[in-house]
């Protein structure tokens, strides 16, 4: 699969999968929500992997998970612990934030990754995928300043730093797939069959903690789109999986264009929220648009 095609597919399933996590966030306690939404992605690849040892050789090959050291095991179970960090920080805060806000703040996550790549990497992208990286990421602090209009003032909003939080987890998550996928030689499949099963084993003891009443906590309350908050996820993150697998992709393009995401979850904060504010966004909501077609020309002329 064309990476670049791959990258926009994994965009389109992130949005829904933030459109989802508003709707069951909004109003409800989180920590059941962690638990059993990764206790749907975890059971589909449960299930696989018992298809897989009753019958060997019926899964397609992009379904099949490779066996583990205890070193690898662990390798994954960090990458688990890292993505765990990044979602206490971005579930938590899109529970409060606006989605046509905290989407787009988010999304600025490329920028780190971008930095990180850059430095870590050695990655150097061309002048017009620079510019369109970096016309994204002005249309996405031109979207968050909007924020003020709606009463959100992000230096004295806890929410925003525990986004912040999120983004600089998921940044180093990202960083730390392109490591596992293109250094280690871990198989997508496997990849995502264990870090899905092992979110469930570190979201555990949170949740009996929250079941026991540990802590004060909201009640729960179940909404269909709990197991879709998974589902959405499990195929925006095989699509990306497989474009940070690609050699010739890069991983702060890929981040860039993933963050297209920000357009299905603003019209759907518009349109299923009600949220505020929509017209005077659109501008900031164009030059991401603008920004994600200069990269894909830049890339296609490398």
């Amino acid at each position: 699969m064309n990476w670049i095609l791959a990258t926009l597919l994994s965009a389109f399933f992130l949005g829904l999968y933030d459109l989802c996590t508003k709707h069951s966030v909004r109003g409800n306690a989180v920590t059941p929500v962690f638990f059993f939404s990764t206790l749907t992605g975890a059971l589909v690849w449960a299930g696989l992997l018992t298809v897989q040892a009753v019958h060997p050789g019926c899964l397609p090959a992009t379904l099949v998970t490779d066996p583990l050291t205890l070193k690898q095991h662990l390798q994954l179970l960090l990458k688990s612990t890292i993505v765990a960090a990044s979602w206490i920080g971005t579930y938590y805060a899109l529970k409060h934030l606006p989605l046509s806000l905290g989407a787009p703040i988010r999304a600025t996550s490329p920028l780190l990754v971008l930095f990180g790549a850059v430095i870590f990497l050695g990655e150097r992208p061309n002048w017009l995928e620079t510019v369109g990286i970096l016309t994204t990421l002005a249309s996405f602090v031109g979207l968050s300043i909007a924020g003020r209009r709606e009463g959100v003032h992000f230096t004295r909003n806890k929410w925003f730093w525990f986004l912040i939080m999120g983004n600089i987890f998921g940044a180093v998550s990202s960083l730390y797939d392109r490591y596992l996928l293109n250094t280690l030689h871990f198989s997508v499949p496997t990849v995502q069959c264990w870090f899905s099963i092992y979110l469930v084993v570190l979201f555990t003891p949170f949740t009996l903690g929250w079941k026991l009443r540990l802590w004060p906590r909201n009640e729960f309350q179940w909404r269909w789109t709990i197991p879709f908050i998974s589902l959405a996820l499990l195929v925006a993150d095989y699509a990306y999986f497989w474009a940070m697998r690609n050699p010739d992709a890069l991983v702060s393009i890929v981040m860039s264009l993933r963050r297209a995401s920000t357009l299905v979850a603003f019209a759907g904060g518009l349109y299923f929220f009600h949220e505020l504010n929509g017209w005077k966004k659109l501008p900031a909501v164009l030059g991401i648009l603008a920004g994600i077609i200069l990269t894909i020309i830049g890339r296609a002329t490398h």
